[in-house]
């Protein structure tokens, strides 16, 4: 944990929003960073733990930084990577209120351009500037260009943290190398829930050495516990290079809090002395927005995850949260159920429909067909089993399905991970109960560095057919023996197509898949 040089009781930080529009106009008077850390004299403040973009639309985007001390943060964009001709935004002051991560939200941005930041702080009494890290991202194009877009979840889980020795979460550098315009991580950010040891015996007789914090040796329950399962993440030299060139799209779900969570319950886990999920479910969503670059929603909405990405005519990102207003896991077969909660199904449905993107892609955060049990009689998805009429959460999914139907909405993709393999679904009403809906794909990919498990039964419902499925020989299987996985999407400007790529933890390519549009 970081000791800060100084406490202050001075302005919280925060999100600088807004600004002086970029690119256009006289440059901010900042004090500039230092060129080379060996520059550094006493009292020089220090990034941590790299830098990270998020949110990046058409016109703004995020930039994430964490300091060692107080001090004021600031952000120099361009379009050239030497920053001439670039802009300076003064950020805000980070103080412990919020560990000392900061995050500015740079507008005025010109739409489908590669740029180029540096991020860096400066003391608040000497006023001298610590050293700059860069970063890179492109903004959201407003007319039809290529667009690639890969996803993956569940980082660091089961007991498999940071080896050095192996790479560490080595998937990173797979995608990175795949210079995506975007990544969309699918929850399980952290695992809040799963403590670390420093050797794990593997079963060819090899030995998984972990790095371990004290925050990672025991469940999260406390606001600092919480903030260090991201500054955990963030020790790994893979992770923060590819924050550092590919912005972000997060969204959570269990794990950022404890395992298959939902409001209202009391844990019986002799791991916690705070069995109050409600309770562990605020602090653990205030750790995810003061160390994630998630733009704030409008006056009132502060904290919301679900959210709409716009990538020009050729695709829109849904982002789910289906994990905030779901009810109880239990045999989930009401004949009402709940896993977004009647404003988000009524905010997608609006918004879905309204979309003029070729594709809209629903990120969702669990599946729609796979079964996943929590105990023997209880269900944590949407999914209850029995196939059938939908019931219990299903029902939600089905009033979606069938107002987009009606309403002639096409093209809906779903990606999403949580189940800690990789396939490919294609539901059809030809196959189903339920058989108000057009046809769709549904994408899964994970994880990224924790257990593998899998495959999961499908539940007939809504007619899904497994087309594509890589799981692991054995639950439980380690991040050495592979089975790590992640997806990829590219929008084909020329003829509209969106090709999908299953890849593994090198980048193979395990199943492909071109959809045409409607």
């Amino acid at each position: 944990m970081t000791t800060y040089l100084g406490r202050r009781s001075l302005l919280a930080g925060g999100l600088a929003l807004g600004g002086a529009a970029l690119l256009g106009g006289p440059a901010s008077a900042a004090p500039r960073a230092g060129s080379a850390p060996g520059l550094l004299r006493a009292g020089r403040p220090l990034l941590t733990s790299g830098v990270q973009s998020g949110d990046v639309t058409a016109r703004s985007g995020i930039v994430w930084a964490r300091s060692d001390r107080p001090a004021r943060m600031w952000v120099e964009v361009g379009r050239d990577p030497s920053f001439r001709r670039a802009r300076v935004v003064r950020g805000p002051v980070v103080t412990p209120a919020t560990d000392g991560t900061g995050k500015v939200r740079l507008t005025g941005l010109p739409s489908g351009t590669q740029l180029h930041y540096r991020t860096w702080f400066s003391d608040l009494d000497t006023h001298l500037s610590g050293p700059a890290e860069a970063g890179a991202f492109r903004t959201a194009p407003t007319r039809a260009q290529d667009v690639r877009l890969v996803w993956s979840g569940d980082l660091a889980g089961q007991g498999w943290g940071i080896d050095p020795s192996r790479g560490g979460y080595r998937i990173f550098d797979a995608m990175r190398r795949r210079d995506p315009d975007v990544f969309l991580f699918s929850g399980d950010t952290v695992y809040a829930d799963g403590p670390l040891q420093e050797s794990v015996a593997l079963p060819d007789g090899t030995t998984w050495r972990n790095i371990v914090t004290p925050e990672k040796s025991k469940v999260a329950e406390t606001l600092d516990e919480y903030r260090g399962q991201w500054r955990y993440n963030l020790l790994d030299e893979a992770y923060r290079a590819f924050n550092a060139q590919v912005p972000a799209i997060v969204q959570w779900d269990d794990h950022e809090v404890t395992n298959n969570w939902y409001p209202g319950e009391v844990l019986e886990d002799d791991r916690y002395t705070e069995r109050r999920v409600d309770v562990l479910a605020a602090r653990g969503k205030r750790a995810f927005h003061e160390y994630l670059p998630i733009a704030p929603r409008v006056e009132g909405e502060r904290g919301r995850v679900y959210r709409k990405l716009s990538y020009g005519p050729l695709l829109d990102v849904f982002v789910l949260d289906m994990r905030s207003q779901k009810d109880a896991n239990d045999a989930n077969d009401e004949r009402r159920g709940q896993v977004l909660g009647a404003e988000q199904l009524a905010w997608l449905e609006r918004e879905a429909s309204a979309s003029r993107a070729v594709w809209k892609v629903m990120a969702a955060d669990l599946p729609i067909g796979l079964v996943v049990p929590d105990g023997e009689t209880a269900q944590e998805g949407v999914a209850q089993g029995l196939g059938g009429r939908p019931r219990g959460r299903e029902s939600e999914v089905a009033r979606l399905l069938r107002t987009l139907h009606r309403r002639g909405v096409e093209n809906v993709v779903w990606l999403t991970a949580d189940v800690h393999y990789t396939a490919a679904h294609h539901y059809s009403p030809d196959r189903a109960a339920f058989q108000d809906f057009t046809p769709f794909w549904e994408f899964v990919s994970g994880p990224l560095n924790a257990g593998a498990f899998g495959p999961n039964a499908l539940d007939p419902t809504f007619g899904p057919r497994a087309v594509f499925v890589e799981a692991p020989p054995a639950a439980g299987t380690s991040p050495a023996q592979g089975y790590q996985f992640f997806g990829e999407v590219d929008v084909d400007a020329s003829d509209r197509s969106m090709t999908v790529s299953l890849r593994g933890i090198d980048g193979s390519v395990r199943y492909r898949k071109t959809l045409r549009p409607a």
